[in-house]
């Protein structure tokens, strides 16, 4: 029988508890399918006092995470406690430096730091695993890593928010407003200290860049996502987009074509017959595509305690089976810097836009989407008041600045009543 493999565990949240509790209630489980034990060594947190509901007995307790990193009695350090940088990433770099491999559930860090952390594991011949840094539950950083390995991917996209998913299909179930929902979801718990983090979209855009990177053999490149977050998306839009037969969720898309590496975390609309408009609630998805599979669809929770540290605990028995790898799926050394795209590639647009109500109102509109070389597919003009007309268009296949270029000369028509709103509609 080989060795216990021993753990140090920094961040006693609820993903650190849920890895706890896995290892003690499964331990016959765990040692049968790895053929050795998985043992807990220390632990961590910021508050030893607090009551976690799993016992802590027989792990010695670490105030300073970074002691614990570089302990002669683990061999993997369990990353659990968040942040981009901080204790979190100086614990890692101790881990590392100090020979350990790393366990990490921690997208933002990833994002920013990924390329350097990579580089300084696989310059030491240790692995850094992340498999819950990405749609909870889901194991689809194996998958593109592993199971796809032999494909040429063009196109990885998603759902990767629950909390912003469950906003989404909220508004559309309920007919309340975004206000009201963001309420409800704050008082679930739904959302992060931050809620901006969520309805932002930055959250999901930290798993978007780790995503692309493995897709396309790119360095993490989190500041060349196109980001707009939820907050501008109006119970109108939602009862507007189901009424065309779409549905509207905060979309990641990631796609590589001759204008470079496209990147966008925003919200767009999508069929309501397809797999992501059916997903409701706060449950993720991911759609990868490649030249010899096609397309394959991903669905399950993206968040809590039994998903996310399940996914801690598939990294942790990959190391116990002796998995070695780089860490975005290639060297790091022959990842390519991103470059961005010069431009998207071209789709249809859903427009809304309320019309002062007078003749030659939408004339005006249509002349100056046809100035600007944007063709309308369909329009509808919804029941109006004295003053004001709400007209909705969907276009066919446009460029971005194109439309911004009408959006723009929109506003000096006169005939607008208030600030038009775009959304991508995107092929699924």
């Amino acid at each position: 029988m080989s060795e216990p493999l021993r753990l140090g565990i920094a961040g006693l949240g609820t993903v650190g508890v849920g890895v706890v509790r896995i290892i003690r209630q499964q331990a016959a489980l765990l040692e049968a399918r790895l053929g050795r034990k998985i043992t807990i060594s220390a632990v961590s947190a910021r508050s030893k006092d607090r009551d976690r509901g799993v016992s802590l007995s027989g792990y010695d307790w670490e105030n300073d995470p970074i002691k614990l990193a570089t302990r002669d009695d683990i061999d993997v350090f369990v990353e659990l406690m968040g942040g981009e940088d901080g204790p979190a990433k100086d614990a890692t770099e101790a881990a590392l430096k100090a020979g350990k491999q790393v366990v990490t559930a921690n997208k933002a860090m990833l994002a920013i730091h990924g390329a350097e952390l990579a580089e300084l594991a696989e310059n030491n011949g240790l692995v850094l695993r992340y498999e819950a840094a990405v749609a909870g539950g889901i194991p689809v950083i194996k998958t593109l890593t592993e199971g796809l390995a032999g494909n040429q991917i063009s196109r990885v996209m998603g759902v990767m928010n629950g909390s912003c998913n469950f906003i989404l299909t909220r508004m559309e179930n309920s007919g309340k407003t975004y206000e009201e929902i963001f309420a409800e979801a704050d008082g679930l718990g739904y959302l992060e200290a931050d809620p901006q983090l969520d309805v932002g979209g930055i959250d999901a855009a930290h798993k978007l860049a780790l995503l692309a990177a493995i897709a396309f053999g790119t360095r993490p490149d989190f500041a060349g996502i196109q980001l707009e977050g939820i907050e501008r998306v109006s119970i109108d839009d939602i009862r507007a987009a189901a009424d065309m037969g779409y549905k509207i969720k905060l979309l990641g898309v990631a796609q590589k074509t001759g204008r470079g590496l496209e990147q966008r975390m925003q919200p767009c609309l999508v069929p309501d017959t397809s797999p992501l408009g059916q997903l409701d609630g706060g449950t993720n998805m991911v759609v990868i595509e490649g030249d010899a599979v096609g397309q394959i669809v991903l669905r399950g929770p993206g968040a809590g305690e039994g998903p996310t540290a399940s996914a801690v605990m598939s990294d942790i028995c990959d190391i116990a089976r002796g998995w070695r790898g780089p860490v975005f799926g290639q060297p790091v050394a022959s990842l390519q810097s991103a470059v961005a795209a010069t431009s998207q590639r071209p789709a249809a647009y859903y427009l809304r836009m309320t019309l002062v109500d007078k003749p030659g109102a939408m004339a005006k509109i249509a002349t100056v989407l046809g100035d600007a070389g944007v063709s309308i597919n369909r329009m509808r003009q919804y029941e109006h008041t004295d003053t004001n007309a709400p007209v909705l268009i969907v276009t066919h296949k446009t460029d971005r600045a194109s439309l911004d270029r009408a959006l723009c000369a929109m506003g000096t028509t006169g005939v607008l009543a208030a600030e038009p709103v775009a959304l991508r509609i995107e092929e699924v």
